[in-house]
């Protein structure tokens, strides 16, 4: 009965080691899965804060762009006023047509001594060939390979 005991209790032994075992090779798949859902998580909360910090540069970007365009704005419409104001619009025009006057009587000469511009290069021989030519700037050898 001593043995029968002795191996009840051995074999009790066994059972809870091989229990361990089996327990802790369960448990490390499932700590690798929770490594991994934790990884995830921790990409995903990344991936948000990542998106929000792209949203808030683009607004205020948006923002500071609206307030150049308003200043802009503001700096022409000044510049425009002011114009208004203290130019004569009278004296402006009639010197703008004295100019247009002298110019075209100062520009009718040249007219005449203009010649269209050229797409090709001149030639001062007619035997001579043009820049357009296959073989121009060639060598006699070259030519004849």
């Amino acid at each position: 009965m001593t043995n029968l005991i002795l191996a009840a209790i051995a074999a009790l032994i066994v059972g809870v080691v091989i229990g361990v075992l089996v327990g802790r090779s369960g448990q490390g798949s499932t700590l690798r899965q929770r490594r991994a859902e934790q990884q995830i998580e921790e990409l995903r909360n990344e991936y948000t804060r990542y998106q929000a910090q792209v949203n808030e540069h683009f607004m205020e970007s948006a923002h500071l762009l609206r307030r150049f365009n308003d200043a802009y704005r503001d700096v022409n419409q000044h510049m425009a006023r002011g114009a208004n104001r203290l130019c004569n619009d009278e004296d402006w025009l009639l010197e703008l047509e004295k100019e247009n006057a002298r110019a075209r009587l100062e520009g009718t000469g040249d007219r005449n001594d203009a010649e269209p511009p050229r797409d090709y290069a001149p030639k001062s021989d007619p035997k001579e060939k043009g820049t357009l030519a296959e073989d121009f700037g060639l060598a006699e050898k070259e030519q004849k390979a």
